[in-house]
């Protein structure tokens, strides 16, 4: 079974706890903190597998989730990181963040990977938090979470040549007599439903991948019929081979039905105007077809349009040798498959820009007799204090403090004894602190 979209979860693994420990060996006195930090989440990669040519298996597979850190280890020994989650992915898949829409990366060749979702930092042990005043800190951090999040994956098909046209023009025949391909081929709209690929022997030692793409009709851009099932295996074509059926069966106007496939494919992306595009004018082999050829490049030239017809029955394969050769000429002119629209500036490099954090990058609300602090920075300091330990909450009392939360509050109205809620926790306004 053809799969060209998925949406599965991807989570990093979380990181190791550190430890709080001390040294308790013979002839060593006074050992001091030993407490190791933990080790590091796993990463989830997403990696291309020349191999794979569809999105089948994560049909049945939507959730992967990276290991966690181990935790941090006596005598100041670092936890083990833990291994990266390497997801096998066909190559010519867009992987797109499902909250905000923005493409995180465009996978086109053999073992081009992309980190998705972030490992978590391992925490702190005791041994991070000595100092002149502190020599036994009781004091360790828990690990970071990983990140997670839910990504789209789309796949377009990495061929050389993709045929266009409206259903039952032919291209699955067409397809069927230049490769090994065996599309299912029926006289009825929309036999096609998913794109088939076939390798073409052209006869003197070139070849190319054709795709049979689905049938399109009127609004496809807007996803009527199948609509962008169909068009963005469009965008990663080199040459575009535009199948129109010459009988003009069921009373179909030849020269409009290519007119509106042509607007539909610049409705969806203006730059695949620009995409070489060869004309096939098939089923010459019925009787009126050379009458409708005629009138055909009669409107073309009335319209002023610069296209090269070539005329075949992919039936009696008239005509069909010369198609190829074109086609493979235009091929090897092209050096390499487009990319997708809005990736193919972005280098593949980082740059690591110093952002200076605000001092006060947290808010104060009050509800009722409560009052509310709001700030990522404290919410992702909650996450990594260890409150079991009377160190580990006087620290982050120290940092709250050292932020000027304390003064804020006072200033604000609060007491001895009432409640502050940060993230989903409440703490007790201590005016002695």
């Amino acid at each position: 079974m053809f799969v060209d979209k998925a949406k599965v979860f991807v989570k990093g693994g979380d990181g190791g706890d550190g430890l709080v420990a001390f040294r308790r060996e013979k002839y060593v006195p006074e050992g001091g903190p030993a407490g190791g930090d933990g080790g590091n989440g796993g990463d989830v990669i997403f990696r291309v597998d020349e191999g794979l040519r569809t999105l089948m298996d994560f049909r049945y597979q939507k959730h992967f989730k990276a290991d966690r850190g181990e935790k941090g280890r006596n005598k100041s020994m670092h936890g083990a990181n833990a291994e990266d989650m390497i997801v096998r992915i066909p190559p010519g898949t867009t992987v797109i963040d499902d909250d905000t829409q923005e493409i995180i990366a465009d996978l086109t060749r053999h073992g081009q990977e992309v980190v998705v979702a972030k490992g978590g930092r391992g925490g702190r042990g005791n041994t991070r938090f000595v100092t002149q005043r502190i020599t036994a800190p009781e004091i360790a951090e828990n690990g970071e979470e990983g990140v997670e999040r839910w990504v789209v994956l789309e796949m377009k098909v990495m061929a050389d040549v993709g045929l266009v046209g409206f259903p039952s023009v032919g291209k699955s025949t067409l397809l069927s007599v230049v490769s090994a391909a065996k599309p299912k081929i029926a006289a009825y709209h929309f036999t096609t439903l998913t794109p088939n690929l076939g390798v073409v022997d052209v006869g003197d030692g070139r070849s190319f991948v054709m795709a049979d793409l689905p049938g399109l009709i009127e609004g496809a851009h807007e996803g009527v019929g199948l609509g962008h099932e169909f068009l963005r295996h469009v965008e990663r074509t080199r040459v575009i081979v535009h199948v129109v059926d010459m009988s003009a069966a069921d009373g179909r106007d030849p020269y409009q039905d290519f007119l509106m496939i042509n607007e539909e494919i610049k409705l969806y992306n203006a730059k695949l105007e620009q995409r070489p595009q060869i004309v096939v004018a098939n089923k010459m082999d019925m009787p009126e077809s050379e009458d409708n050829l005629a009138l055909f490049k009669e409107q073309l030239a009335a319209d002023g349009k610069e296209f090269e017809v070539y005329p075949i029955s992919a039936l009696t394969r008239g005509g069909v040798q010369e198609l190829l050769y074109k086609i493979s000429d235009i091929v090897e002119s092209i050096p390499q498959a487009p990319e997708v629209e809005g990736v193919a500036e972005k280098e593949e490099r980082k740059v690591y820009r110093f952002e200076k954090q605000e001092e006060n990058d947290y808010t104060i609300r009050r509800v009722n007799d409560v009052f509310v602090i709001e700030s990522p920075s404290i919410d992702k300091l909650i996450k990594r204090t260890n409150f079991s330990t009377q160190d580990g909450v006087a620290r982050f009392a120290r940092i709250l403090r050292n932020m000027g939360i304390d003064q804020d509050l006072r200033s604000r109205g609060a007491v001895h004894g009432q409640t502050i809620q940060i993230g989903d926790f409440d703490f007790e306004f201590d005016e002695k602190g």
